[in-house]
């Protein structure tokens, strides 16, 4: 994507009444307005779920679809990309959409506790080398930030075609013994996923695929 098109959807995304873009030092502050106030931004009381490092927001869109008596927050910090979903969801008048573009590792701070019912994590960087672990999306240290903001018995889902990931997420639930309600190493072949897990592919899947990479599903609790 040229710098000039990225500009232009930076622009856009300013302007668009479903994208929310904190800064780092107003999170950080303490003086984010919306962090337990959510259900103000959509006009109603309705459950809250969230995509972590949402992308084009292929996920986020496809759920509010099959959900619409629930709000969805796709959550990433390049703007270029959320642009897409933002601007579908805009295009097709849903309501219960928003976009939040930040830094996931702030999660804690712009949600309050138990405001989160559901998170779906699509397709993270594995962050395979030592060095990255702390990068890592189902790290000890995320999982807690999740915790924080799930009410009780609130899930997480985590779909990735990485088996490194998988299995790195499956060995530290049980480690730290927290329950494991389903989970898939490929989820085409096998059967029993969720509708939600068949019926929504996102751009990246859908490469995975044709190169005949299985894809994986765990839903979780931290709580």
């Amino acid at each position: 994507m040229g710098s000039k098109n990225k500009l232009k959807r930076f622009k856009e995304n300013a302007t668009f009444k479903n994208v929310v873009q904190p800064k780092r030092e107003e999170i950080e502050g303490g003086s984010f307005p919306l962090k337990g106030r959510w259900n103000s931004h959509f006009g109603n009381d309705n459950p809250i779920v969230l995509e972590l490092g949402c992308g084009k927001g292929e996920y986020t869109i496809g759920l509010a679809q099959m959900h619409p008596q629930m709000n969805f927050i796709g959550v990433d910090i390049k703007g270029a990309r959320l642009w897409r979903g933002a601007k579908t969801a805009l295009e097709n008048n849903m309501g219960n959409v928003a976009f939040l573009r930040t830094q996931i590792e702030l999660i804690d701070q712009l949600f309050e506790e138990n405001e989160v019912t559901e998170i779906w994590i699509t397709f993270p960087d594995p962050q395979i080398k030592y060095k990255r672990t702390k990068h890592r999306m189902t790290n000890e240290v995320f999982l807690k930030k999740y915790e924080h903001i799930l009410i009780d018995q609130g899930v997480v889902h985590l779909k990735t075609d990485s088996e490194f990931m998988h299995g790195y997420t499956l060995g530290l639930l049980q480690g730290i013994q927290r329950e494991v309600i389903y989970a898939n190493h490929d989820v085409y072949k096998n059967e029993g996923s969720p509708m939600e897990v068949l019926a929504i592919q996102t751009f990246y899947e859908k490469q995975y695929l044709e190169r005949g990479k299985p894809i994986t599903y765990i839903k979780f609790r931290v709580n």
